[in-house]
C-alpha cells in the first residue's frame, strides 16, 4: 500500500459552498481532490499540481514539491484560503 505522503502544513481551501473549508493533509488527498472536487477553472497548474502530487506518490518527486504545487494550483482557480482566514470558527 502507498504512503499518503503528509504534508508538514495542512493546504487549505475553499471548495463547493463559500466558507465551505477543506484542509488537505497529504499528497494523496491533494491528488484525490485535484481529480475529483476541484472547480472547473482549471490551468496549467492544476494540471502540473495533479502530475507532480502523481509522481510524488510514485517515489519521484518531494512531499513539499506536491505541497507548493497544490498551493499554485489553488491560487489559479481562485480558491486557497489564506492564512488571517484561518482564525475563523467555519474550520471543516
Amino acid at each position: 500500500m502507498m504512503d499518503n505522503k503528509p504534508f508538514e502544513t495542512p493546504v487549505v481551501v475553499e471548495l463547493g459552498h463559500v466558507g465551505k473549508y477543506r484542509h488537505i493533509r497529504s499528497t494523496q488527498e491533494a491528488a484525490e481532490c485535484l481529480m475529483t472536487v476541484w472547480p472547473l477553472n482549471r490551468g496549467p497548474r492544476h494540471r502540473d499540481a495533479l502530475d507532480t502530487c502523481l509522481k510524488v506518490l510514485e517515489g519521484y518527486r518531494s512531499t513539499a514539491e506536491a505541497r507548493r504545487a497544490l498551493i499554485e494550483a489553488a491560487r489559479e482557480s481562485e480558491v486557497l484560503v489564506p492564512d488571517d482566514k484561518l482564525s475563523d470558527d467555519r474550520l471543516h
